[in-house]
């Protein structure tokens, strides 16, 4: 009996559904940036946000955040994007951040830590409370842990350079977030504790046992 290579398979219907069921998620996700808050959007896949316009970024590993975060009790909106954390700044902010690290003394070290200004992008996380949220939580896709409200202005609760003889500890604009200055300086503290943590961890499981 001839052996015979079958015919190649028509793609399933499940599948050609499920395409279209994503394509329209990150329609309606783009929808809800656009329309209820107001940001740029790149088409994807991945969806993501145009940076420089309405906020910048500052980013730095996923450890370091959370301590962040656990130290800072107000900040804009922060997102999670696998084994990196962000903090949405105030626009223009990214170009202040090179000279903020030296003079606050951390300009000579290698943190981790970046930020992303005009002409940058990020991953869209998915809006909360979607069903397509926990998915993507599942599939280390970018989520939000402090996300922005729909209909309120962004520009507020965002950490600026405080001007100059302003006495509280709020951002730029007044809105509640911490000064930039104080936000770049305990995001760099917090990289160099995490770095030196992941260093003594990685020296304590590889040194051989030591037997007496």
């Amino acid at each position: 009996m001839p052996f015979t290579v079958p015919l190649p398979r028509a793609p399933l219907e499940g599948g050609r559904a499920q395409w279209h069921e994503h394509a329209q998620d990150a329609r309606s996700c783009a929808r809800w940036y656009e329309k209820g808050l107001g940001w740029a959007t790149v088409a994807g896949p991945p969806l993501h946000l145009l940076t420089g316009l309405r906020f910048d970024v500052l980013e730095l590993p996923a450890d370091a955040g959370d301590a962040v975060l656990r130290r800072t009790g107000a900040t804009g909106p922060v997102a999670l994007h696998g084994e990196r954390m962000a903090f949405l700044v105030a626009a223009g902010s990214a170009d202040e951040v090179p000279g903020l690290l030296d003079w606050l003394e951390w300009g000579a070290i290698a943190l981790g830590l970046t930020a992303l200004g005009a002409d940058g992008r990020m991953p869209a996380p998915a809006p909360p409370r979607w069903p397509c949220a926990t998915a993507a939580t599942a599939q280390g896709a970018a989520v939000w842990l402090r996300p922005p409200e729909p209909g309120r202005e962004v520009e507020p609760t965002l950490p600026a350079l405080a001007p100059f003889g302003y006495g509280g500890g709020d951002g730029g604009s007044g809105g509640g977030a911490p000064d930039l200055v104080r936000l770049v300086d305990a995001a760099a503290t917090e990289c160099h504790r995490a770095r030196l943590l992941r260093r003594n961890t990685l020296r304590t499981r590889t040194q051989p046992l030591a037997f007496s």
